[in-house]
This record gives structure tokens, C-alpha cells and sequence, in this order.
């Protein structure tokens, strides 16, 4: 049967599979969604300050 080291061994084994499986999830699900919103919040900025620019100058 197991000793007990092994035992503890295959607990790591599965917690550090867990915890990457856990990190693969959110690089590939929030990260994408918080730096599209974030280019697009920059995008609305620039345009708003050309608008702001061109009525200025008008």
C-alpha cells in the first residue's frame, strides 16, 4: 500500500494541478475582458478629446 509520504506527495501533486488549472481559467477568461475594456475606455477618451479639440478650434 502507500506510505504516507507518498500519500502527502500525490495531495501536492493534485492541489498545485488544481490551483493551475484554477490560474489557466482566469488568464484565458478575465484578463482578455479587463484589457479589451480598458482599450476600449481609451479609445472613447481619445475621441472625445478630438471632439473637444475640433469644437475648441471651431
Amino acid at each position: 500500500m502507500f506510505e504516507f509520504d507518498q500519500y502527502l506527495g500525490f495531495l501536492a501533486f493534485l492541489v498545485i494541478l488544481t490551483m493551475g488549472f484554477w490560474l489557466m481559467i482566469f488568464l484565458m477568461a478575465f484578463v482578455p475582458y479587463w484589457i479589451g475594456g480598458s482599450v476600449g475606455e481609451l479609445i472613447k477618451e481619445k475621441r472625445e478629446a478630438r471632439k473637444k479639440a475640433k469644437a475648441e478650434k471651431a
